[in-house]
């Protein structure tokens, strides 16, 4: 979902909400990511083998009993390194969406809420980097900063800064001229008192709504990103990264590429359903 969509999306009026127990959707989606926050925090709950140490005699293994998701070229356990990949890739998602969040929601409130010059300035900004597609401006900072997980993350929040001003923007401009916050500077409120309780409370809802959908985006932007080499370097078990090392076997252990893909997809899916359930969506 674009930004634009995103926008459109959340000026149709929200149908009623439904009662949790007929959204089985969102209960897979929470159900997905807790147990992805799981695996990122306390992997060792999940699997007791190890992600980098392998087995001698165990090469591609396909999956059956003791190793559910087969193990790779180097006789170690899918499924752990899956387990243990979600640190990687959970932690870089946060901060490259925190990143965009503190920095694009700055940038977007101070131009929706001062107006003017400042407004013109840093939206012609903002306007310059929508217009560089997202891949390509994160692959000229990861190339400038270095290789890494920290420099793919920091990469990826710069390019989600626009997103989120732009954003970020548009609420702050249409709430500052409800007829509430109009009364509230009629009745002598100083501008910054209305700021912080009128404005920024209310057009913080779409923000966390999009932030919650940037996270789906920032896995699928640094899993990309390890695909191509420019992320996590082995042997860390990154969920792109897993990804690029099996595609070296598709054609005789078809799991290793697979796995990996379909755990980026479900996590990424259950990203969205959640943001469409905060942003009071169609559930």
């Amino acid at each position: 979902m674009s930004l634009v969509d995103f926008a459109t999306h959340r000026q149709k009026p929200a149908p009623a909400p439904q009662p949790w127990n007929l959204q089985p959707g969102l209960w897979l989606a929470w159900l997905v990511m807790l147990l992805a926050v799981v695996a990122a925090l306390f992997p060792g709950l999940l699997t007791s083998y190890s992600a980098v140490e392998g087995v001698a005699g165990a090469q591609r293994l396909a999956p059956q009993a003791g190793h559910w998701l087969g193990t790779d070229q180097l006789g170690r356990d899918l499924f752990a390194r899956i387990v243990y990949g979600a640190s990687h890739s959970l932690s870089a998602a946060l901060l490259a969406v925190a990143m965009g969040l503190v920095a694009g929601t700055a940038l977007g409130v101070l131009a929706g809420a001062v107006g003017g010059k400042t407004e013109s300035l840093a939206m012609r900004a903002v306007d310059v980097l929508l217009s560089i597609p997202s891949l390509l401006l994160s692959l000229s900072v990861l190339i400038l900063l270095g290789f890494g997980t920290l420099n793919a993350a920091v990469a990826v929040g710069i390019a989600s800064i626009a997103s989120f001003a732009r954003l970020s923007r548009g609420e702050v401009v249409r709430i500052r001229h409800s007829d509430y916050v109009e009364a509230a500077f009629g009745s002598g409120g100083r501008f910054l008192p209305v700021l912080w309780r009128h404005i920024l409370p209310n057009a913080m809802t779409s923000v966390i709504a999009y932030a919650a959908l940037q996270f789906g985006q920032a896995i699928l932007a640094l899993s990309t990103l390890s695909f191509l080499g420019y992320g996590t370097p082995p042997p860390a078990p990154e969920w792109g990264l897993l990804i690029a090392e099996g595609r070296n076997y598709l054609a005789t252990a078809w799991w290793l590429t697979t796995f990996p893909g379909l755990v980026v997809v479900m996590v990424v899916l259950s990203a969205n359903r959640i943001s469409q359930q905060l942003s009071g969506g169609r559930k």
